[in-house]
């Protein structure tokens, strides 16, 4: 009989909700992808890209325009210097850029920290380097990540840690206390690494700044920093992210990407490039451009019987439904789809030991006129 490496999993929350709204016809403010289009530019320039003949295979690593602008992003934004052929690697999105991490990292019996909620590839990428996941889980509303009870879980044994800010699904952004509380507990742990998901670190909110472990040399030592495309030019389907860490861990990474994709979308590539080159400003506008989406549905909620919760950063707000329901939240999820028109993801799939919060996920990058019916549908409830 056949025996699967994964035989916990099975098709995504994300590909169930989608594959619902479309049977019930729903708005899907479920899975995390923008409804408005990519910038003319970046279209224009693929486009041109493309019908110049720029369509075989890119250095594995990453053609050297884009590394060169990905360079000058995180010196304009983090103020870290760096020499873009040894530190940055083009991947095929971000999860290939954290699959790739994780195989560089982990041996078999080798654990690694994840916060509860974390998002779905994290496991399975760390199962299948024949690690174990060391799961520790935050709590609503707050969803603060208390160090002290971290630190009584780290060992000798603990190969590396995960974090994600702004984070999927709960809009968290860590803070200064906590980069601190990280560099003090790995000063403790030497063969400990950090894998920092950063894709929406172009997206907080209300003030707040996204800390970039690129901008701390303590961490940045023994970290691989993972950023997204996808997530901030509105272009999800083409798969391009990247991968920043030092030129030792690098190298070490760039040996098992080029036996998983070896190069990433050409074309893609040189529009990005462009496009960093000669639109900057776009990065820079898209905290205020999501803040106003997400200020929109917030506002058109306020006489519904949610509890919104709140939303430091990402593209994404949580919704406490105690007040509706004493269904679970994925009963919930699929009769809020089928019966109310709107699809959400429940947050429960996001942990390992659920806690009986009654709270769902919404994601706000949409158009103004889908957030706001969606909103109508919502305070009928």
């Amino acid at each position: 009989m056949f025996q699967s490496k994964l035989p916990s999993l099975g098709t995504s929350i994300f590909t169930q909700m989608s594959m619902l709204a479309n049977q019930y016809q729903a708005i899907n403010l479920s899975q995390g992808f923008p409804e408005f289009d990519t910038p003319d530019f970046l279209k224009q320039q693929i486009t041109h890209a493309i019908s110049v003949g720029l369509n075989q295979y890119s250095p594995s690593n990453g053609i050297a325009p884009l590394q060169q602008q990905i360079a000058g992003l995180i010196a304009r934004r983090y103020g870290h210097a760096l020499e873009p052929s040894a530190a940055i690697t083009v991947t095929s999105g971000a999860t290939e850029a954290l699959f790739v991490a994780i195989h560089t990292l982990v041996r078999p019996g080798d654990e690694v920290i994840i916060f509860d909620p974390a998002y779905d590839s994290y496991q399975p990428a760390i199962e299948l380097a024949g690690g174990l996941c060391q799961r520790i889980a935050l709590t609503a509303p707050n969803y603060a990540i208390d160090w002290q009870y971290v630190t009584s879980k780290m060992h000798s044994n603990v190969r590396a840690i995960i974090i994600n800010s702004p984070h999927n699904p709960t809009g968290k952004v860590l803070k200064e206390h906590d980069l601190q509380a990280l560099k003090a507990l790995l000063a403790q742990y030497p063969n400990c690494y950090l894998i920092s998901d950063e894709v929406y670190e172009h997206m907080t909110f209300d003030g707040h700044q996204h800390l970039s472990i690129l901008s701390v040399p303590e961490l940045f030592k023994r970290a691989f920093v993972i950023s997204s495309f996808g997530k901030t030019f509105h272009c999800t389907g083409w798969k391009i992210g990247y991968c920043v860490a030092p030129e030792q861990l690098t190298a070490e990474f760039r040996k098992i990407h080029q036996y998983v994709t070896f190069s990433s979308f050409t074309p893609a590539q040189h529009g990005l490039a462009a496009m960093l080159q000669h639109y900057p400003e776009h990065v820079d506008q898209l905290a205020d451009f999501y803040q106003q989406k997400r200020d929109l549905l917030v506002s058109h909620l306020a006489s519904s019987r949610f509890k919104v919760l709140p939303s430091e950063g990402t593209y994404f707000v949580l919704l406490d439904y105690s007040a509706i329901s004493d269904l679970n939240d994925v009963d919930f999820c699929h009769w809020l789809t089928a019966e109310v028109g709107v699809a959400a993801i429940p947050l429960s799939v996001f942990y390992q030991d659920a806690p009986a919060d009654k709270v769902v996920r919404l994601c706000f990058a949409k158009n103004d006129a889908t957030l706001i019916a969606a909103a109508e549908k919502l305070c009928r409830l």
